[in-house]
C-alpha cells in the first residue's frame, strides 16, 4: 500500500486573509535552500530552480500566485541581473529570499538598498558566506520581523567554512490595496 507523498514543506495553518510560508537557507555549498508558500514548494531542488547566491521567489500579495523566481550567483556571477529582477517587482508583491553558499561578495549598495526598501534590516550586514533568509514586500513601509541571519564565524561554524542552515516560518497578511 502506497502512502501519501511526503511534502518538502511543513504544514502551517494561518488565520483567514493570511498566507503561510517556510524558508530554509542552504547548507554550506551542498544543500540548496527551499522556499514554501501556502504549504507548497515554490523554490527548491524538486523544482530545479534553486542555486548558489541569493534565491528569490516573488508572489502576488493578494492571491498568493507565484509570479517569478530566480537565483543570483554573488560569487562568480554579476549583481546586475539581481538588480534588474528586483527593480521590476510590482508593488504589493510578497518577496521571499534565501542564501546558499555565498550571498554577499558581489552584493553592492544599489542591490542592498532595493532589498532594504522591501523591509530588510539585516541585508546591510550580510557578509561572506553568511546565511540569511527574509520575507518582505515591494512597497513595504515597515521593517520585516521575518528575517534571520547567521554570521560566518570560523570558531562557531557547523560546516567547514559555513554556518549551519537557518529557517523561519509563519503567517503573513494578504496585501490589501
Amino acid at each position: 500500500m502506497q502512502g501519501k507523498p511526503v511534502s518538502p514543506c511543513p504544514t502551517t495553518i494561518c488565520p483567514e486573509n493570511h498566507f503561510s510560508f517556510f524558508i530554509q537557507s542552504g547548507a554550506a555549498n551542498v544543500v540548496p535552500p527551499k522556499i514554501c508558500f501556502r504549504n507548497e514548494l515554490v523554490l527548491g531542488v524538486a523544482k530545479k530552480n534553486a542555486g548558489v547566491g541569493i534565491n528569490v521567489a516573488v508572489l502576488n500579495g493578494k492571491t498568493g500566485e507565484l509570479l517569478k523566481s530566480g537565483h543570483y550567483d554573488m560569487w562568480a556571477g554579476d549583481v546586475k541581473p539581481l538588480i534588474d529582477f528586483l527593480k521590476v517587482i510590482e508593488k504589493g508583491s510578497i518577496v521571499l529570499m534565501a542564501s546558499f553558499d555565498e550571498p554577499a561578495t558581489k552584493l553592492n549598495e544599489e542591490a542592498r538598498k532595493l532589498i532594504l526598501d522591501m523591509g530588510s534590516s539585516m541585508i546591510k550586514t550580510v557578509g561572506f558566506r553568511d546565511n540569511w533568509i527574509f520575507v518582505g514586500g515591494k512597497g513595504a513601509n515597515v521593517q520585516s520581523t521575518f528575517e534571520k541571519q547567521l554570521k560566518n564565524d570560523q570558531g562557531k561554524n557547523k560546516y567547514d567554512g559555513w554556518p549551519e542552515l537557518i529557517d523561519i516560518s509563519g503567517c503573513i497578511p494578504k496585501y490589501i490595496a
